[in-house]
């Protein structure tokens, strides 16, 4: 039985499904429409389709209503309009208004009608528009705010793996407590202050550890007390109380960190290969013979450069016009660093050197460089403004050297008043550094203040010396 058409749902109307139409006479109803589709279209009913479709088109298209209200008098009777004033028709602020053509519905009518309305809708406008900027700009505000204010910045610093911080330690030696060998005078402690504050601020900025010594208690070998050799006794100290600390920075207490948005790692540690020089020979004051030339020793010890890798350097020291500097030096946690502070630190060898040695634990680590093989292969040198320059009176006898005397225009990272006790003011030069980091680190807005000061204080001197002539 054929299902090809679906029968009418109202008896006796529309069409009937050949098959399930009854064969009989007397049927209520058709089995086929009373006008074919043939007769429709040759008669006078017919309508052509794609006439209709046509001028449908035309009224649903935007164009057929711009025609009509582009005109001339279209648009001046718009302009006209516009032009007048605007007027709620009894709908307060804030009230609904019927939705035109939509009795049931209601829509919101903000009042337009005043200066503060408009400017609520424009703002409003405005912010819609803007909204994904300024929550960036906020989200980037409270993400800096965030970062720099609160300590979070510091413990990123100081992580091993993101900024390494904790792999440093500063040490500095001071005499807190009324010193050494004497009492200190106002001066002695101003100078104290200064420094220990300027270096905690550093550590703070970077993560790193911070160790002041106080040198007034150090005083436990009372059979051979050996005074200016606590450094490396310290340092032994140190390898004990951090272990998870990699470098160990010495300062003594006559330096300054000039340039404190220097970190370690930027400064040195990130290309450590290229910023120190292991041939003694490219600057070498004391003409020491470098390198071994006794058949015994192994290649590395007969190098000029020991293995040339960066991760052999355990020791990292500056030279002055003198020799050895140990104002400001690296050293780094290893067994060769145990085994050359045990020998460094020697007894024996202190008792019958010491008369020797003017400068102490600083010519005992000459002589040992000097002597051992085994302590050059791992010895890097520096060039001494990277970590230790020199005001003018230092090394100073043969005038300014571009070598060791800092550079207020090259930015050096440290100075060291070494000597200064010693004939020259050592709180005129701190203080004097301390005043000229402040002003090459000032922030942006107070240079532009002290500029704006500044011309406005030479205008007023010139008036005066117009007046003056």
């Amino acid at each position: 039985m054929s299902l090809s058409r679906s029968p009418s749902p109202r008896p006796g109307v529309g069409f009937a499904s050949p098959g399930l139409t009854p064969h009989y006479s007397g049927q209520s109803g058709r089995s086929s429409p009373t006008v074919t589709y043939a007769q429709l279209k040759a008669g006078s009913n017919n309508v052509d389709w794609a006439s209709t479709k046509s001028r449908s088109d035309r009224v649903k298209s935007p164009s057929s209503f711009a025609s009509q209200t582009n005109s001339f008098v279209g648009r001046h009777l718009r302009s006209l309009s516009n032009s007048l004033p605007h007027f709620n028709l009894g709908i307060g602020p804030g009230e609904f208004a019927a939705e035109k053509g939509y009795p049931g519905r209601v829509q919101w009518a903000p009042d337009h009608g005043n200066t503060p309305g408009q400017l609520r809708a424009y703002l409003g406008r405005i912010l819609r528009r803007m909204r994904f900027r300024v929550l960036l700009l906020v989200a980037i505000f409270f993400a800096i705010t965030l970062f720099y204010i609160t300590p979070l910045h510091q413990i990123y610093r100081r992580s091993a793996i993101f900024g390494g911080g904790k792999k440093f330690v500063i040490i500095v030696a001071s005499n807190q407590g009324g010193g050494v060998m004497e009492w200190k005078g106002p001066r002695e402690w101003a100078i104290e202050r200064d420094s220990v504050k300027n270096k905690r601020k550093y550590a703070q900025k970077w993560g790193y550890e911070l160790e002041v010594v106080d040198m007034s208690t150090k005083k436990r070998y009372a059979h051979e007390w050996r005074e200016s050799w606590e450094k490396v006794d310290t340092i032994r100290n140190c390898l004990k109380k951090y272990p998870d600390a990699e470098w160990f920075w010495w300062l003594d207490l006559h330096t300054f960190i000039m340039e404190p948005s220097y970190s370690l790692q930027s400064h040195l540690f990130d290309r450590l290969g290229t910023s120190v020089y292991r041939d003694i020979n490219d600057y070498n004051p004391l003409n020491i013979s470098h390198p071994f030339t006794s058949h015994y020793l192994d290649s590395v010890s007969l190098s000029p450069i020991g293995d040339g890798k960066p991760s052999s350097i355990n020791l990292v020291i500056p030279q002055d016009c003198g020799g050895f500097n140990l104002g400001s030096f690296f050293i780094k946690r290893s067994a060769w660093t145990e085994r050359l502070l045990d020998i460094w630190w020697d007894p024996v060898s202190y008792e019958q050197k010491h008369m020797e040695w003017e400068h102490k634990e600083q010519d005992a680590l000459e002589y040992l460089y000097t002597n051992q093989p085994w302590i050059r292969s791992n010895t890097a040198f520096i060039a001494q403004r990277k970590i230790n320059s020199f005001p003018l009176g230092a090394c100073g006898e043969k005038g300014e050297d571009p070598r060791i005397h800092y550079r207020e225009k090259d930015r050096d990272f440290v100075v060291n008043m070494a000597g200064c006790e010693w004939g020259r003011d050592c709180w005129g030069e701190m203080y004097n550094y301390r005043e000229l980091s402040n002003k090459l680190n000032r922030p942006l807005w107070q240079k532009m203040r002290d500029s704006i000061v500044g011309r406005l204080r030479s205008l007023k001197k010139q008036k005066e010396d117009k007046k003056a002539t």
